[in-house]
C-alpha cells in the first residue's frame, strides 16, 4: 500500500494548501443580520468539511477550519474543542485583547499537515464575533482553546501560524512530533 503524506490526504478531502492565493488573504466580513443565509450555508459547509477531515485523522487537542481552507474568502471559522464540547461558530471575529503571558506549544495546520511549529500565543483572549441576528457577542478563552481560536482567527486575516513562530526557528515534520494523540500540556 502507498503511504499517502498528510497533506495529500488533507487536499484529497478539499482542504486549500499552503501556496494558494486564498490563504494569505484577508476574508469578507458578513454583513448579518443581511447575510445570514450566506452565513449558514458557509457555517454548514466547514462542519461538513470538519466531518470528512474527523472521519481519518483524531484530534486530541481540538480542531478548528477557517472558510478559507475550503476555498470560500469569507469571516467565518469553526472550532472544535476537544472532548465532547460543542463545537465554536466564529463569524466575523476579532481578538479584542490579548492578554501578556504566552506559552510556547506545537500547532499543525491542515493546509500544510506534512509539518508542526513551535508557535507562542496568548494564554488568554478575548473575542467578539457576530452573531446571526448581527449583535456583537464578546467571549473570552483561555489555553488551548485560545491558542485554537487565535490559529483560526490568523487564518481569516490571511496569516499562517508560521508568520508568528520565533525567528530562526523552523517547523519540524510530523513525524518528529511527539504529541499526537495527547491534550495540551499546561503547568
Amino acid at each position: 500500500m502507498i503511504d499517502v503524506r498528510p497533506s495529500q490526504q488533507m487536499r484529497d478531502l478539499g482542504v486549500v494548501q499552503r501556496g494558494a492565493g486564498i490563504l494569505a488573504e484577508p476574508a469578507r466580513a458578513f454583513d448579518l443580520p443581511a447575510e445570514r443565509a450566506v452565513a449558514e450555508r458557509v457555517t454548514d459547509e466547514l462542519f461538513a468539511a470538519m466531518e470528512r477531515i474527523g472521519q481519518v485523522h483524531p484530534f486530541a487537542k481540538g480542531m478548528g477550519l477557517a472558510a478559507a481552507q475550503i476555498g470560500i474568502a469569507r469571516s467565518a471559522a469553526v472550532v472544535q474543542p476537544p472532548g465532547d464540547a460543542p463545537a465554536i461558530v466564529l463569524l466575523n471575529p476579532r481578538i479584542t485583547t490579548s492578554f501578556d503571558e504566552t506559552d510556547d506549544q506545537y500547532e499543525g495546520c491542515l493546509s500544510f499537515f506534512d509539518v508542526c511549529g513551535l508557535v507562542p500565543r496568548p494564554l488568554k483572549i478575548t473575542i467578539g464575533t457576530t452573531a446571526l441576528t448581527g449583535e456583537t457577542v464578546t467571549t473570552e478563552y483561555e489555553r488551548g482553546l485560545a491558542r485554537l481560536i487565535h490559529h483560526e482567527i490568523d487564518h481569516l486575516y490571511g496569516l499562517l501560524y508560521t508568520a508568528r513562530m520565533w525567528t530562526g526557528i523552523e517547523p519540524i515534520p510530523v513525524e518528529q512530533y511527539r504529541q499526537t494523540g495527547q491534550a495540551w500540556a499546561y503547568e
